[in-house]
Formats: C-alpha cells, sequence, structure tokens
C-alpha cells in the first residue's frame, strides 16, 4: 500500500495528473471544432506541460531548481528532463504558427515563474494578476494551438470556445485559492483574499452560468453536446460548493485536477449516443 501511495503521490506531484488534464482539454478541442488535431502537438502539450508545470512549481527562484539538493525533487526533475526531451523531439514537426503561438505562450509563462521584475519579482507575485495568467495559459494552450494548427483563420466560435476556456480554468482554481489562503502572502490579494471564502463562491457560480451561457452565443448547438456541458457544469457547482480552508490532502490536487478528465471522457461517451 505504501508503494501504490508513493506512485500516486509522484504521478500528482510530478504533474502528470495535470497534464492529462490539459492533454484532455485538446481533445475536448478537437471534438467541439469537429479538426483533426495533430498527434505531434498532443505529445508536444502532454510532455511539454509536465516539464512546464514542474518549472513553475520548483523554479519559482531558478538557482532553486538547478541546484536541488532534495532525492525526491531530483527525481522530479529528472523526469521533467526526459518529458522536455520528448517535447522537444515534437516541436520539430509542429508549424510555424504553432511555434509562434507556443513562443508567446512560453514567454507569458517565463514572466510568471522567473523574477524578471524589480526587486525580484515575477508576474505570478502581481496583486490579482496570478490566476488571469493561468487560465490564458491553459486557454491558449488547449484552444487556440489546436485550432491553428489545422485551421487559416479564428472563426466566431473559436472565440467563444477560448473564453469558455478561459472561465471554465478560472473556476478550477478557485478550490486552490480558497485552499492556498493560509500560505499565501497578503500582497498578492488574491479573490478569497479581497471578497472572502463566501464571495469568492459566489463569483465561482457566477462564472459557472457566464461558462455554460456562453455555449448559447455558438453558430449551432448539438444536444449531445450540451448533456455534456450540463453535467460538467453540475460537477463546478459540486466542487465549488464543497471547497473550503481546510481541505483533504488530494481534494483539489486530484478531484478538482481531474474535472478536465471527466469533461473528456463525458464527450467522448455522449458523441455515442443518439439523441
Amino acid at each position: 500500500m505504501t508503494i501504490i501511495k508513493k506512485i500516486f503521490d509522484f504521478y500528482l506531484d510530478a504533474s502528470i495528473h495535470v497534464s492529462l488534464g490539459v492533454f484532455s482539454l485538446v481533445h475536448v478541442t478537437a471534438l467541439t471544432l469537429n479538426i483533426n488535431v495533430p498527434p505531434e502537438l498532443y505529445f508536444f502539450i502532454f510532455f511539454g506541460s509536465i516539464a512546464c508545470y514542474n518549472f513553475v512549481k520548483f523554479g519559482v527562484e531558478a538557482e532553486k531548481y538547478f541546484l536541488v539538493t532534495n532525492t525526491y525533487q531530483k527525481n522530479i526533475q529528472f523526469f521533467s528532463l526526459g518529458c522536455l526531451l520528448v517535447a522537444g523531439y515534437q516541436l520539430l514537426f509542429l508549424s510555424e504558427r504553432v511555434f509562434v503561438g507556443l513562443l508567446v505562450l512560453a514567454a507569458i509563462t517565463g514572466l510568471y515563474a522567473l523574477p524578471v521584475l524589480p526587486r525580484h519579482k515575477n508576474f505570478r507575485s502581481l496583486s490579482g494578476l496570478k490566476i488571469l495568467i493561468v487560465a490564458a495559459v491553459w486557454a491558449g494552450t488547449t484552444v487556440i494551438l489546436p485550432a491553428i494548427s489545422v485551421l487559416d483563420t479564428i472563426s466566431w466560435n473559436i472565440k467563444v470556445e477560448t473564453v469558455q476556456r478561459f472561465l471554465f480554468v478560472l473556476i478550477l482554481l478557485i478550490p486552490f485559492e480558497i485552499r492556498d489562503l493560509k500560505y499565501d502572502s497578503l500582497l498578492l490579494k488574491t479573490l478569497p483574499q479581497r471578497v472572502g471564502v463566501k464571495g469568492a463562491k459566489i463569483i465561482g457560480y457566477a462564472w459557472i452560468a457566464l461558462f455554460y451561457g456562453a455555449s448559447f452565443l455558438k453558430t449551432e448547438l448539438d444536444i449531445n453536446r450540451m448533456l455534456a456541458m450540463t453535467m460538467v457544469c453540475s460537477m463546478l457547482i459540486l466542487v465549488i460548493y464543497m471547497t473550503k480552508k481546510e481541505q483533504g490532502k488530494y481534494f483539489s490536487s486530484f478531484w478538482v485536477e481531474a474535472i478536465p478528465l471527466f469533461w473528456w471522457l463525458l464527450f467522448v461517451f455522449v458523441e455515442r449516443l443518439v439523441i
């Protein structure tokens, strides 16, 4: 049992779980837009997300990331390096348009993690910007990149999908923001710090309503896909309702981050239905 727990903890700590979520959302985009995303982009996003997330988590200060003494973190570091090499190989097969998009997202991620501002600050430390940057990077990675890898123009439906994905990630971040209340500096001015736990939850419910309502702005509606969207929104409402400051160890890190996988599984399931 101890070995299984260690493997599971490594699965979470090494960002494999969250990267599966990113991978799942790329496939949701492909199904929604009816496009065939190149396999190389799927692999690049999955392995690149692992390396990127681990750098952001453990490399807020670059020196600490490269001078690791903890054995567990070293294992994650070597694993991340392997994933980075796989992602780098896949990069050779991506189009120029996707490459440019990746450079933009990589720059934003770097600004988020590295101390590029005066007094050794990064964008992550700026008041209120943290969740907006994360949501923007996720939306760009899981909607814009797959779209421009296949399509020449950004249609209205793609724009709506991008806004929805941005809102979806904002909603998912609320449980993490509430969980981290006792750790975050007051200077960050996170959403729960500004409006309290109850206020953050109310805003979360409003974002869910916008996320769901935006589906009706698309040029065409599919009953099966709306069924999947309804179930996903129900999950989001339940998660926000259950969120509290004192959380179980795996509430946010596993269950909340599993919602993108559930969305993908629901989407695949309803695609086979005939309603």
